[in-house]
């Protein structure tokens, strides 16, 4: 049994963009309360091992050369970084000549050995959902000790010193994040990781919608004023 799993070949701005998960179940330093996945019962932010990787790394391979992939976009059930092999993962991927872009969460990239990893790739994306300490805690339920002012520092501690593309993806969740006093707030915190790319999303899933989600009309004025600071 392979510890990858992958979505559809996609075409994205001309590129054929391979995503593909790299943990067999979620393995997560966050336990957000709106996660499509489901809840954090291995709520880790330290690497682990995992039976069976090498038949994974040959699946991955073969994805690579057979299917003329122009980008492969590390999309994990949790945090990616917390695969002890994610380093091998990437080195495999850029062998053969494919750029790598990695999604985390973002709380680990302002330490040294996980900033290392992520400085691999071509593109790495953060997140930012809860923009108040309180707020951070109850809705995203991270591991003990964690801060939203330590989150939001790594990601700029990282930014400052990574040479590829960061991508900032902003979740706007009603009645959290969604106020005009909330989107400045957003705006500083942006200004102050300075990415290069804004990404604004809401809450699509069916299951949580109704009670997080916010109108058609309220997103596009939060997009613009989020994508035109």
């Amino acid at each position: 049994m392979n510890v990858f799993s992958y979505k559809d070949i996609y075409i994205e701005d001309g590129k054929r963009v391979l995503e593909v998960n790299i943990l067999p179940e979620k393995y997560c330093n966050f336990d957000c309360i709106f996660c499509p996945i489901g809840r954090s019962y291995n709520k880790v932010d330290t690497q682990q091992s995992f039976d069976e990787i090498d038949d994974s790394f040959n699946e991955l391979e073969s994805m690579i050369e057979n299917n003329n992939v122009d980008l492969v976009f590390i999309n994990s059930k949790g945090e990616a970084l917390v695969n002890s092999r994610i380093s091998d993962i990437i080195d495999l991927i850029k062998s053969k000549g494919v750029p790598v872009r990695l999604l985390s969460n973002g709380y680990l990239l302002g330490r040294k050995e996980y900033m290392q990893i992520a400085n691999k790739c071509d593109e790495v994306i953060g997140e930012i959902k809860a923009i108040s300490e309180e707020d951070f805690q109850k809705i995203q339920r991270p591991i003990e000790g964690y801060t939203l002012k330590e989150y939001i520092s790594n990601m700029i501690l990282f930014n400052k010193q990574y040479k590829g593309k960061f991508i900032l993806e902003v979740t706007i969740i009603k009645g959290y994040n969604d106020t005009e006093e909330s989107v400045n707030k957003i705006k500083n915190i942006i200004n102050e990781i300075s990415p290069d790319k804004v990404i604004v999303e809401r809450m699509n899933d069916e299951r949580f919608k109704k009670k997080l989600g916010i109108s058609d009309e309220r997103f596009d004025e939060i997009s613009k004023a989020l994508q035109n600071i």
